[in-house]
């Protein structure tokens, strides 16, 4: 049986940052499940956040980020392909493999097996951890954190994909960040208008995020194990190892 670990929860809950540490005190490696985050150029506006991965002195080796070109078709199935590659790697190393991310049809496709094509997915073994946050608390880190990346230079990252041939039709698709943003680059929004409208929608992305994971709950018979972001980190890696090693045995 293939075993795997999965992080997951809605957006601003602090899930890279405890995968990281999680890895860390797992000998593990992180497979990211964000549906944006594979495209190369794209780093405020998804949140990579790639200084997460460097916990007490070390790197973390992580996975699926920075492997297309913003601009080009990607898709599930490509994920799914790309995923059994980097779990393969990850086992065939002896290290632990983490998946991590807020995309519930990409971890789910994982979980439940999707075939595409024919192609035979293999069962998988997950214990899958939620990380749960208040909806105040939710809206605040979101609220912060547009703020901050903004702060980073979102606009001008968004500018610079347009300047290297990215269509602004494809950025709009891509949503939230990069919607909006091109949407005020081409003077169809003013700052704070877009910047109001911005916040809006994250708001309502993780509230579809958080309905996908209660789907999977409810409807289609997977566990998720729910801990909450006050619990100390060290009780939380704790209590995912507790759990890791009653799945594995």
């Amino acid at each position: 049986m293939n075993h795997l670990l999965t992080i997951l929860g809605p957006t601003a809950c602090g899930k890279t940052s405890f995968a990281a540490q999680l890895a860390w005190e797992m000998d593990g490696e992180i497979i990211s499940a964000d549906s944006r985050q594979v495209y190369r150029g794209m780093d405020i506006g998804t949140g990579k956040d790639l200084a997460d991965y460097h916990v007490k002195g070390k790197d973390i080796p992580y996975h699926l980020i920075d492997i297309v070109d913003a601009g080009v078709r990607y898709n599930v199935y490509e994920w799914q392909r790309g995923f059994l590659d980097a779990y393969e790697d990850i086992q065939q190393r002896g290290k632990t493999p983490i998946l991590c991310g807020g995309t519930g049809m990409y971890i789910e496709s994982v979980i439940k097996g999707y075939e595409f094509d024919g192609r035979q997915f293999p069962p998988f073994n997950s214990l899958i951890v939620g990380l749960d946050i208040s909806r105040d608390q939710r809206r605040e880190k979101i609220s912060r954190r547009l703020r901050a990346r903004l702060d980073e230079g979102m606009v001008d990252e968004v500018k610079g994909l347009i300047e290297k041939g990215v269509s602004t039709q494809r950025l709009i698709r891509y949503g939230l960040e990069y919607k909006y943003v091109t949407l005020y680059l081409l003077g169809e929004l003013k700052y704070e208008e877009m910047v109001s409208l911005l916040e809006i929608a994250i708001h309502q992305f993780a509230k579809r995020q958080m309905t996908w994971f209660r789907g999977m709950e409810e409807r289609r018979g997977i566990k998720i194990h729910w801990l909450s972001v006050d619990m100390p980190v060290e009780e939380r890696i704790e209590k995912v190892k507790e759990l890791w090693q009653k799945q594995i045995v």
